[in-house]
């Protein structure tokens, strides 16, 4: 390896001059030289600058060099490049790849880009599949986008009445309201396929609501037909079905026969019997169904109460932990996590609050002690939304070393938000924290970082994402 060409491509990576950097990190490599450090890191100039094939070259070339490890991360950049390269058949299978490192620890990264190469090539099942593990993966501090594309996917399948249940769900999930405006026109979208029309009407309001969401011309026709079903009286058949049918919804069939094959009206009396019944058969016949309608009905309801019971007490107790500062997962396993993490070499951007900038993500990361042998969690001072842990580690070298770890809450777990090195009182002043500068940014990818101990957090993440039209990530990666 050419040290100075690689050391001054890495400087001009951390100050944004991504073309002096690819300049400089490919003139870093000897002829034949495989190196996963600077290709990984060339692999992200090239992403920067939108050269996708390019990019994906070089995330291939850093997976040849089995020592340098980060393979998930890698399969997953090149995924990526791939797909914003317009190959998602090629796409898919480094996206896989990347979903089956175990020591890859954002996998509901891949599993977004994922879902979306199987949308591009049409296999809206798979892509079901993938949006899926991207919403259930702990790690994913926001599974609301998952969500709503998992709904997108059931819409696609003709499984309207899943997808009102994901977008429901995702809405949970989600916070601000500019965010809930296009899942909530989804929604009213598969409301309106399932003729729950007084849904679809309240969604859409909710879309519009705030004035800042538009809804599309398809969804300004869903609105129109469910007004007017819900306007129209009982069984006329006004200029509803025109509408309903115009808008794709309602098939105009006659509800009694929906496949138009037999053209009666009413039971048939060959079929029934209902003809032949004598009028005390009939009064005897009603107070019998009523009687078992009203047992079904009392049984259902003490069922539902019992249910809505359950749920009342178990949102009362998830509350109160909420308030009291637990989540999962819990603060002791985050540091814990993080700090096994780190010595084992593996990446710990998945534990840090998405708030972090790099330059903080890069001195947590000079922080924290290689191959620490163990690590004790001495105790966690809680809170609603921050929380810090005072923490033992056990050194490569011999000898102990105390640790302060401040978390913050995102969704219902915690992530890392600062690390700083916590030494012993003297003479009865109150224990010292380390101080220095904040380390220049690098992700998990390929250059060595010397820094100093203080941990500063600020406004940005480390990677960059290009977004696609429907709001999902589509080249974003943990560069």
């Amino acid at each position: 390896m050419n040290q100075q060409a690689f050391e001054a491509g890495r400087d001009a990576y951390r100050q944004g001059d991504l073309t002096s950097a690819v300049r400089w990190l490919e003139q870093a490599k000897q002829p034949g030289e495989v190196s996963g450090r600077i290709d990984h890191l060339l692999g992200n100039c090239l992403m920067k600058l939108g050269n996708y094939d390019q990019a994906a070259i070089a995330y291939s070339d850093a997976l040849g060099d089995s020592s340098y490890g980060h393979s998930g991360a890698l399969a997953a950049n090149r995924g990526r490049a791939l797909l914003a390269a317009g190959k998602p058949q090629e796409a898919v299978a480094s996206l896989v790849m990347a979903t089956k490192d175990s020591d890859y620890s954002t996998p509901y990264k891949a599993y977004v880009a994922l879902g979306n190469a199987y949308s591009q090539i049409g296999d809206y099942r798979e892509a079901g599949v993938a949006y899926r593990n991207a919403a259930i993966d702990e790690s994913n501090p926001d599974p609301s986008g998952a969500l709503r594309s998992l709904g997108g996917c059931f819409m696609k399948m003709g499984r309207a009445v899943d997808a009102v249940e994901a977008y429901r769900t995702a809405l949970d999930f989600s916070t601000p309201l500019e965010s809930q405006n296009a899942i909530y026109e989804d929604l009213g979208m598969a409301y309106a396929a399932t003729q729950r029309w007084s849904e679809a009407v309240d969604s859409f309001g909710h879309a519009t609501a705030n004035g800042n969401h538009k809804l599309s011309n398809e969804s300004e026709a869903a609105l129109e037909a469910a007004k007017a079903a819900l306007a129209a009286p009982t069984g006329s058949s006004s200029s509803t079905d025109a509408f309903l049918i115009a808008a794709g919804y309602g098939s105009g069939a006659d509800p009694l026969d929906p496949l138009g094959k037999s053209g009666e009206f009413i039971p048939s009396p060959e079929d029934t019997g209902f003809f032949d019944l004598s009028e005390q058969e009939m009064v005897q016949l009603d107070a019998s169904s009523r009687k078992v309608k009203r047992k079904h009905r009392h049984s259902g309801l003490r069922s539902f109460l019992l249910f809505l019971l359950f749920v009342m007490l178990l949102a009362g107790a998830a509350a109160a932990a909420y308030y009291n500062g637990y989540g999962w997962p819990l603060q002791e396993n985050v540091v814990e996590d993080l700090f096994t993490t780190n010595a084992e070499g593996g990446d710990i951007s998945g534990l840090l609050s998405s708030s972090i900038s790099q330059e903080a993500a890069q001195a947590i990361d000079a922080v924290l002690p290689d191959g620490a042998t163990g690590v004790t969690v001495e105790g966690v001072d809680r809170s609603m939304n921050e929380s810090s842990a005072l923490v033992t580690a056990t050194l490569s070298a011999g000898g102990e070393q105390s640790y302060r770890v401040t978390m913050v809450r995102e969704g219902i777990g915690w992530k890392v938000d600062s690390v700083s090195v916590e030494y012993p009182a003297l003479d009865g002043e109150e224990p010292a924290l380390s101080t220095g500068e904040p380390a220049a940014d690098l992700d998990s990818t390929a250059a060595d970082a010397t820094t100093t101990d203080t941990v500063s957090t600020d406004e940005a993440g480390e990677s960059t994402e290009a977004e696609g039209e429907d709001g999902t990530s589509t080249t974003s990666g943990q560069l």
